[in-house]
């Protein structure tokens, strides 16, 4: 996979993709990843991307220019001009805008983009971005229902939920299967030693070696977390 991350704030990732398992993911070859400074590709020598919103207000508006440029640089002119009508995208890649009015990002967004062989993520800032930009993409994601500074640590977000299921990625693929919002239920509680800390004991049912008992704990106790945490989820089910 290659995904291309388009910010005015390169230096915000470095950390980020070189700890934990995005930087597994890159050692194994299982993704690319480059972050691109947008002012790479405005149009003036004081490097500007942004400016006034036309009809006055507050703020400033990050300019259509630049993230223009950078698309065709990264697609070529032609492919482009064909995403203003909807159709010069491939059905294996994706152009997100990180938005605050963009679809809510949850397991299911970042298993089909997990599946992609290229991803273009725009970071958006200031107090927004000039409208025409949503004629390039291909779709708009939100983290939650809260204003950020920019689309910079939402971005971070969708990159390591996406990188980590990759095949390959994890040591342990089969630990994805029992992860928290999958089939819309919140994961079991974990124990490790010691057994006994502070009062507080390991669940006897887990020391029995009963694999059948232990899957039915397991499955009353995810059942009964998502109720008391997140009985939304349980409608979906």
């Amino acid at each position: 996979m290659r995904i291309d991350i388009l910010t005015l704030f390169p230096k915000m990732f470095e950390n980020v993709l070189n700890e934990s398992m995005l930087k597994i993911a890159r050692k194994k070859k299982k993704v690319a990843v480059k972050v691109h400074n947008l002012r790479d590709w405005t149009c003036d020598r004081h490097k500007t991307a942004d400016d006034k919103p036309y009809g006055g207000g507050s703020g400033m508006i990050l300019k259509i220019e630049p993230l223009y440029r950078a698309l065709v640089s990264l697609l070529g002119e032609n492919r482009v001009k064909k995403l203003g009508e909807k159709k010069g995208v491939k059905k294996n890649m994706k152009i997100v805008l990180l938005t605050p009015r963009g679809k809510k990002f949850n397991q299911k967004i970042a298993k089909k983009l997990s599946k992609l062989k290229h991803i273009i993520l725009i970071c958006g800032h200031y107090e927004g971005i000039d409208e025409r930009i949503h004629a390039l993409v291909t779709d708009e994601i939100s983290i939650g229902d809260y204003i950020m500074t920019g689309g910079e640590i939402p971005a971070m977000a969708v990159l390591d939920a996406v990188m980590r299921l990759i095949p390959g990625v994890l040591g342990d693929s089969a630990s994805l299967k029992h992860e928290s919002f999958e089939n819309n239920l919140l994961e079991y509680p974990q124990y490790t030693r010691p057994r006994e800390f502070e009062g507080m004991k390991v669940p006897k049912v887990l020391l029995s070696g009963n694999h059948k008992a232990i899957d039915a704990w397991r499955k009353k106790e995810s059942l009964k977390r998502t109720k008391e945490v997140r009985g939304d989820l349980l409608w979906k089910r």
